[in-house]
């Protein structure tokens, strides 16, 4: 079982230790903003695990990706637990790309690899759209 470990450093902000040892503060209060909140970190998470997906997939499909940026927008329910209803993802890819492959490794992240956004789903409806540009 992996284990994180967070610690109150005083008012609503925290210190959080990752199962793999990194250190990330926390800050709950939107007030004084020292630090992401939780939520915010679950948009950052999508974006970060779906990024991996899409990077590996062209990699294996031998595309030339030279640059990628994920956008994840999203939208909170109003009654507490304020869960994510609505996310939105935008791709933007540049590189010597085909754009089934792109199609093909986005889809396959949403369906398939990403495990953050198998959670989400539990609660919210998830929509991507992708720009591609030359390199």
């Amino acid at each position: 079982m992996q284990t994180a470990t967070i610690r109150w450093t005083g008012a609503e902000q925290f210190s959080a230790k990752s199962p793999s040892g990194h250190t990330l503060g926390f800050d709950s209060d939107r007030k004084s903003n020292k630090g992401p909140g939780a939520m915010e970190l679950i948009l950052m998470a999508l974006g970060a695990c779906t990024a991996t997906d899409v990077v590996v997939v062209l990699a294996k499909k031998r595309q030339k990706l030279t640059g990628l940026e994920v956008v994840v927008a999203g939208e909170r329910a109003i009654e507490p637990p304020t869960v994510w209803t609505k996310i939105e993802i935008l791709y933007r890819l540049k590189g010597h790309l085909d754009e089934a492959a792109v199609k093909h490794a986005i889809e396959l992240s949403q369906e398939k690899y990403c495990s953050v956004e198998a959670m989400i789903k539990k609660t919210a409806s998830v929509s991507y759209r992708y720009e591609i540009q030359k390199a």
